[in-house]
């Protein structure tokens, strides 16, 4: 039988809106870090979790933008429904992980639509 002191948390973070904050949300002339969010993230990885950065926009722009942040992570995946994910931190209603937490997302009521079909990594 497995030792579940040892099992490693394995914990995911989405890009936009929940490790940068877009410009579109914020007014600013590009994207930003957003700040709480990578604090958090950075707990978890402190404390031995299976990191994970994901996006819809794909590997590549979830490694550009955690190069941008500065961020490692012990994985790169296309954001989806995984049944190894423990934990999820998004700012939309998902139900990606075991458990799934619904981060503040800023200026909700600013459509993201535009900004989705231009943004860049």
């Amino acid at each position: 039988m497995e030792n579940l002191n040892k099992k490693r948390l394995v914990v995911a973070f989405d890009i936009d809106d929940t490790l940068i904050l877009p410009s579109v949300a914020t007014g600013l002339s590009r994207d930003t870090p957003n700040y709480e969010n990578i604090a958090i993230y950075k707990w978890f990885q402190a404390q031995g979790a299976y990191m994970i950065i994901w996006s819809g926009g794909g590997i590549d722009y979830a490694k550009t933008w955690a190069d941008k942040l500065g961020l490692m992570a012990s994985e790169f995946r296309v954001k989806q429904k995984y049944d190894d994910v423990d934990l999820v931190f998004d700012d939309c209603d998902v139900t990606l992980g075991k458990v799934n937490v619904k981060t503040k997302r800023l200026n909700n009521q600013i459509s993201r639509e535009e900004w989705n079909k231009n943004k860049t990594g």
